[in-house]
């Protein structure tokens, strides 16, 4: 599904093909050489901040009614994000035009050590899109670009609850450069901490990040040098077992990434990636005995990507995407049958459009996709879409489409490439690769105060990696295949007031699922999902002053033997942000998350997070 970016100052529309939401960015590409677009791109949730540490690329998705996010202690310690009903193995992490992997599990996909505000997005791919852009990612993907870099920073200090503590500081410098006109060169740097005791007991935390940026801009490309690196501990009872246990991560991942993008001719432009990153895990079962098991391992990761989109003509286009990634990991205990492999992604998407009476424009696009590794088959893979936009001069625009689009992927090491006779976590062997085909028909509805965003869609993915339990073994995850047929409705409405901003979504999801064996008691993750779920947001400007931030969410989740809490759940996030007039560029934020104190198990037999109470205050520059 494509959701849509809002309004466009001045006036110019975006074209339907390029849907997002984030923070408001200043794009001068596609506008014409003498004029400056300013797109405002609406967010998907009222509060950009968490409560419980600084943000990251994943920060405040549980609010957000596109993706599904399952979270042990916060989204920010460990994150499984799915889309439309699948698990956090089919969801990929783009940046630039590359997908940040990790081999050993999907678990640490979301391990990416770049402040937020270097980035725009997310955006959420799902359908052709992601057929065209995603790689090892059959489901959808959640993908961000480099924000140019501007002058300014801001430092922040935070308290709360549970012994909270934060500091953070983020600055950047832009300056043109003598003699190259329209060239400037940017230089960007950032660094945050926190800790706490945590919000249940054995919940503490401890990170850290350091990230920094150089940026060559010019009227036409702009080219970054990236470096991150991230620290982190944090414990909770359960965390990847339902044994009754205190377990314990301690995670450390670098990212080196080189990334430029060009714009050419007439509506022309590609993009090239490259990253190298490592990812150091230290998992302990019982940190009260810490002896009983324990595992290290050590991933690294080479990827080379580009993608791009080349017009032919006004009416001819054609989009392109390819990657290589090579990864290989070091385990003391998990993994052992293979420790190594190589990755290769090639999708061509040609484009047709044909202009109609009445401002109307119908888009045809055909085309397919090559998956292979050097460990399993290859896999040619069919794309398609038919859009038709109709916008007129008063800022109305409504654009309907119809995709269809086959994915593939392999399984996480973890799944295939560990024991597949005992210990806590037990691979198979048999895991083949996985395939997804997907239909989908939407509606978007774009006016100068309202948007309307609505998909119905059919996903039937056939031997999807799922991770099963047995209650009378004793190790704690199967991986196992399966065959499943989803059946979705996604609806999101925002509406702008003079003082007040209003998000709202509703999602249905029904899935039928064949593993083709009788010992399987409960799913940890194919069948963890929403039967039903509504979200709701604002903000709300009273003064200038004062401003009031709310997301909610409801859910009715899908029945599991495993789960201790009740099926249905409300989460609460409010924020009041306070700018006191006689004190210029600072503002004081109160913060709860969790506010009715909800103990729903967002991963079957996992405990829920507890509620946070923040107090920070921020002076930007």
């Amino acid at each position: 599904m494509k959701w849509s970016p809002h309004f466009i100052l001045p006036a110019l529309l975006c074209s339907a093909s390029s849907f997002a939401y984030g923070e408001a960015v200043i794009d001068k590409t596609e506008a014409s050489p003498a004029i400056e677009k300013i797109t405002v791109e609406a967010s998907p949730t009222a509060n950009t901040l968490p409560v419980g540490t600084f943000d990251s690329p994943v920060s405040n998705l549980e609010y957000d009614p596109r993706v599904d996010l399952q979270s042990r202690n916060m989204a920010e310690a460990q994150a499984d994000v799915t889309i439309r009903g699948g698990i956090f193995e089919n969801t990929g992490f783009r940046v630039g035009s590359a997908t940040l992997l990790d081999p050993q599990s999907g678990h640490y996909f979301a391990e990416i050590p770049i402040a937020p505000q270097m980035l725009t997005g997310p955006y959420i791919l799902t359908g052709a899109d992601n057929a065209l852009n995603g790689a090892n990612s059959s489901v959808g993907t959640v993908s961000f670009s480099w924000k140019p870099i501007s002058t300014g920073g801001s430092v922040s200090v935070g308290t709360g609850t549970n012994d909270f503590n934060l500091q953070s500081l983020h600055a950047g410098v832009s300056m043109p450069l003598e003699g190259a006109k329209d060239w400037k060169l940017g230089f960007e740097g950032e660094i945050s901490h926190s800790q706490s005791d945590g919000t249940i007991d054995n919940g503490d935390h401890d990170f850290t990040r350091a990230s920094g940026r150089v940026q060559l801009a010019g009227a036409d490309s702009q080219t970054d040098l990236f470096f991150g690196s991230q620290d982190k501990f944090f414990g909770w009872p359960n965390l990847y077992t339902p044994f009754g246990v205190n377990e314990t991560e301690e995670l450390e991942t670098r990212l080196l990434m080189l990334n430029h993008k060009q714009n050419y001719a007439q509506d022309s432009n590609f993009e090239v990636s490259a990253y190298y990153r490592t990812h150091d895990d230290h998992y302990i079962y019982s940190r009260e005995n810490p002896s009983a098991f324990e595992a290290f391992h050590k991933s690294e990761v080479k990827s080379l990507a580009l993608s791009g989109h080349h017009a032919q003509s006004d009416v001819f286009a054609v989009n392109y995407s390819a990657q290589f990634i090579d990864d290989s990991i070091e385990s003391t205990t998990l993994e052992n049958n293979f420790t190594s492999r190589k990755y290769y992604k090639l999708s061509v998407l040609p484009e047709y459009k044909m202009a109609l009476e009445d401002n109307k424009q119908l888009t045809f696009r055909l085309g397919a996709a090559f998956d292979d590794t050097n460990r399993d088959d290859s896999e040619l893979s069919l794309i398609g879409d038919i859009t038709l936009n109709t916008q007129n001069s008063k800022g109305f625009e409504r654009t309907f489409y119809l995709s269809y689009a086959e994915a593939s992927q392999v399984a996480g090491y973890t799944a295939i490439g560990g024991s597949d006779s005992g210990g806590l976590f037990r691979s198979n062997y048999n895991l083949e690769r996985e395939t997804t085909k997907s239909l989908e028909l939407g509606l978007l509805v774009d006016e100068q105060t309202w948007q309307l965003n609505s998909a119905i869609f059919y996903r039937k993915d056939d031997n999807l990696t799922d991770w099963t339990f047995n209650f009378d073994s004793s190790s704690a995850r199967f991986a196992n295949p399966v065959d499943i047929n989803t059946t979705g409705i996604e609806f999101l409405a925002t509406k702008h007031f003079e003082t007040t901003e209003i998000v709202a979504s509703y999602t249905y999801l029904h899935k039928s699922e064949n593993y083709g064996a009788a010992d399987i008691d409960a799913s940890f993750y194919a069948l963890n999902f929403p039967d039903h779920r509504l979200t709701l947001g604002a903000v709300w400007n009273p003064t200038d002053i004062l401003q009031f931030r709310i997301d909610n969410e409801w859910r009715k989740q899908h029945e599991n033997a495993l789960r201790g809490s009740d099926d249905d759940a409300l989460f609460t996030h409010l924020t009041l942000k306070i700018t006191p007039p006689m004190l210029k560029n600072l503002f004081i934020t109160l913060a709860a998350d969790n506010l009715w104190g909800e103990s729903f198990e967002e991963i079957p037999d996992t405990p829920g997070r507890g509620e946070q109470y923040t107090l920070s205050a921020t002076y930007s520059w």
